[in-house]
């Protein structure tokens, strides 16, 4: 059995590493227009008005007398 290359598997790590760090250095400057109100996080604040899906909501009594 082939012995694991220790040295190629970190240069991996570390090339990915760079990537992904120039890749969200370069989402920073570039802005791509995504987002709905242009740069703030909108999407992942809470909702605290009604909704429709229900999802989390419990469900209504259902009068079993």
């Amino acid at each position: 059995m082939a012995k694991p290359n220790y040295q190629f598997e970190k240069r991996q790590r570390e090339l990915a590493k760079k990537q992904k760090k120039a890749e969200k250095e370069n989402r920073k400057s570039h802005p791509s227009g995504n987002d709905r109100d242009g740069g703030t996080f909108a999407s992942t604040a809470p909702n605290d008005g009604p909704s429709d899906a229900g999802g989390d909501a419990p469900a209504p009594p259902t009068g079993g007398r």
